[in-house]
């Protein structure tokens, strides 16, 4: 079973399900390898590394750093034109791996390269998905 994504939205389906609703929860799984230890973002149902499929869900810290970002001042496609200016980022989690997402509640002058930032999540569509986003810790 699955719900349809539009472009603010993913694509639930019943793999990605304990993603989605941890993320209702407000908490961030990665997916981690019992063959080789390492953890994975975004989720497979094998580890991209040793390509095991003795891999299973794992609540994440919720800690990253900031690897690289840009400020979109510009998205045509709904329901981003209503957002802009907003900051599309790649962050290092702590438990090691890439994710793609957006920092929120920072101003573009204050972003730096490895600071400290921690997951929120913000509803978008019209199911009120939680969408994982980082914004700076309150740590600093």
């Amino acid at each position: 079973m699955s719900s349809p994504g539009t472009a603010a939205t993913p694509d639930i389906d019943d793999f990605t399900r304990p993603y989605w609703d941890a993320a209702a929860d407000g908490r961030l799984l990665v997916r981690r390898c019992g063959g080789c230890g390492r953890a994975h973002h975004y989720p497979r149902e094998f580890c991209p590394y040793c390509w095991s499929e003795d891999v299973a869900w794992e609540r994440a810290s919720g800690r990253a750093t900031l690897y690289t970002w840009s400020v979109v001042h510009r998205n045509d496609l709904p329901p981003f034109a209503g957002r802009t200016p907003y900051t599309a980022a790649v962050v290092d989690l702590a438990e090691g791996p890439r994710m793609m997402t957006e920092v929120v509640d920072c101003a573009e002058a204050d972003l730096r390269i490895g600071m400290e930032l921690e997951v929120t999540f913000r509803t978008a569509g019209e199911d009120g998905v939680a969408v994982p986003v980082f914004r700076p810790s309150a740590k600093r």
